[in-house]
């Protein structure tokens, strides 16, 4: 998939054709990893951390099974989000999310370009996040005949982001912040700072002995 020109060029922020054949390999992999993830419903937490896996191809090697139930589910603690179906996500590959983070159901990620989910964040349900674009001008975008594009997207690690909050290709949502339920997310949040509304809007500093700068 590496060697895929249009592969390439998408992951770098480049217009590129979504119909190139690798592209939709991996898009119809994801699909199916998501499925399969979405029906395995109350399965054991270690079952669910393997399709987790399959849908960002994280090659990982699972740790031994121990016999004690709490203590096996406990050693993913350290390792590995939780993270409750039903969710969607376009490419699997692109989207990297760090230990202790909660993704609630109805995820939605189009992970164009790369999308990082830090430590310990939490997601309310319906949250979408669209790293994919179309370009502006109707004469290039040419409906599905056209090129797309993408940004990347960052969500630093102790973020809340709201039920059915939105958020855009091209932003990165500071350390300690909180995205208000429904807000649409189309510029940069600062670190430890509330925003909310469509489009979302800086509320107020969040007091926490966490920010360097109230210390």
């Amino acid at each position: 998939m590496s060697h895929s020109k249009e592969w390439q060029k998408m992951i770098q922020g480049e217009l590129y054709w979504a119909g190139d054949e690798d592209l939709q390999e991996n898009r119809a992999r994801c699909k199916k990893a998501c499925e399969e993830f979405n029906a395995a419903g109350t399965a054991s937490r270690r079952r669910k951390v393997e399709l987790w896996r399959n849908i960002i191809m994280d090659t990982r090697p699972m740790p031994p099974i121990k016999p004690d139930s709490k203590e096996d589910e406990a050693q993913f603690d350290e390792t590995d989000p939780v993270v409750d179906g039903p969710i969607s996500v376009d490419h699997g590959q692109n989207f990297k999310v760090g230990k202790g983070s909660f993704l609630n159901f109805n995820l939605l990620v189009l992970d164009t370009c790369l999308i990082t989910i830090g430590e310990r964040v939490l997601f309310g349900p319906n949250v979408c996040i669209y790293g994919a674009t179309h370009p502006m001008d109707p004469a290039q975008r040419m409906g599905l005949k056209g090129p797309e594009a993408g940004k990347e997207v960052h969500i630093e690690d102790d973020v809340w982001i709201g039920a059915s909050a939105i958020i855009l290709a091209g932003v990165r949502v500071g350390k300690g912040s909180t995205v208000g339920a429904g807000s649409v997310v189309t510029r940069d949040v600062p670190p430890f700072h509330f925003v909310a509304g469509n489009p979302a809007r800086v509320i107020r500093r969040i007091e926490t002995e966490m920010d360097p700068e109230q210390q």
